[in-house]
């Protein structure tokens, strides 16, 4: 189903797309590609939403840093000093966050309107990217195919083109809150990371991968989210050709289980200190699958290059479950 949801200030129409399948309910919209609603029953059956968002486009645009929802892209999370060096060249982005770029910066994909076309038990979204924007080098044809599986799985599939080297790092940014309300800190967390990404006071990788071990980020085995949290986590299973399970998310009051597989090799979990406007801190934890931070800086962190005829592909799928 198809909807108008609102209009930006130009007066461009942001389209609201609602999919269905085997108890699971998805609105995504055209304006960010961006996950507005998710809705899944809880163990007595009763059908809740469990992801943050806004019911117009006045609060995307109003609490535009939130993320909420939307696609990331062309590079998720930071890029230290907004800058990197790719064959010999120095490209400049613009900066978003300090002297860092986040994001994709200040024109990202999360501001850009995507077009949407719908496919079997889902909408595929393409958008190109023109040589430059932001910095980034390279015209970019962008899809991001959102799907719901047999299972009533999201399935967020992404690929990208290039006509020249550049950068790609693309993750979905939604806040999950398997309870509905009040604050996601209670909720229980697993990951398959035996290593994180520690960070400089601008959040940006000092390069180190640390063993969890002994830590406040050893997740291996299933423990209140908590709060303080804005870290790349080490996936243990590396880049993969095919989704694996790396994080379960569960919430013990309502029963909701999440499963989050990828393809990608790390994880930044934020537990939402600073969520601000009609949000309270630490109401929703964000599970970002992703490359690493800062990793065209990083020549020993898996590389997000891409090269004319290769092809970018990553795939991410949220379950959902009760117990």
């Amino acid at each position: 189903m198809n909807e108008l949801f609102g209009t930006l200030p130009d007066g461009t129409p942001v389209h609201r797309w609602t999919l269905e399948r085997a108890g699971t309910r998805v609105r995504v919209l055209s304006y960010g590609g961006i996950v507005q609603d998710v809705e899944v029953p809880d163990r007595a059956g009763r059908a809740g939403s469990v992801v943050l968002g806004f019911p117009g486009p006045e609060g995307y645009l109003e609490h535009r840093g939130l993320f909420l929802g939307a696609v990331i892209g062309r590079y998720a999370n930071r890029i230290g000093g907004a800058r990197f060096e790719l064959d010999g060249r120095t490209h400049t982005l613009t900066p978003s966050e300090g002297p860092h770029a986040l994001h994709g910066g200040e024109g990202g994909f999360d501001r850009r309107t995507w077009e949407v076309t719908p496919v079997e038990h889902g909408l595929r979204l393409t958008r190109v990217s023109p040589d430059g924007e932001e910095g980034f080098p390279g015209r970019l044809e962008a899809a991001v195919t959102y799907t719901l599986d047999e299972r009533g799985a999201l399935r967020i599939g992404y690929e990208a083109v290039t006509d020249a080297l550049t950068v790609v790092n693309l993750t979905s940014h939604s806040y999950w809150n398997l309870a509905g309300s009040g604050s996601a800190g209670g909720h229980e967390l697993r990951l398959a990371a035996s290593r994180f990404t520690p960070v400089d006071d601008g959040l940006i990788p000092t390069g180190e991968l640390r063993d969890v071990t002994g830590t406040r980020f050893d997740f291996r085995r299933p423990r209140p989210a908590g709060s303080g949290y804005d870290h790349n986590f080490v996936l243990d299973k590396g880049v993969t050709a095919a989704a694996e399970e790396v994080a379960e998310l569960y919430d013990p009051a309502s029963g909701r289980v999440l499963t989050v597989s990828t393809t990608e090799p790390g994880m930044q979990v934020y537990t939402a200190d600073h969520l601000g406007g009609p949000f309270s801190p630490g109401e929703g934890v964000a599970l970002e699958t992703q490359h690493f931070p800062d990793s065209p800086n990083r020549p020993d962190f898996p590389s997000t290059v891409l090269r004319p005829g290769e092809v970018y592909r990553s795939e991410t799928v949220y379950a959902f479950s009760v117990r």
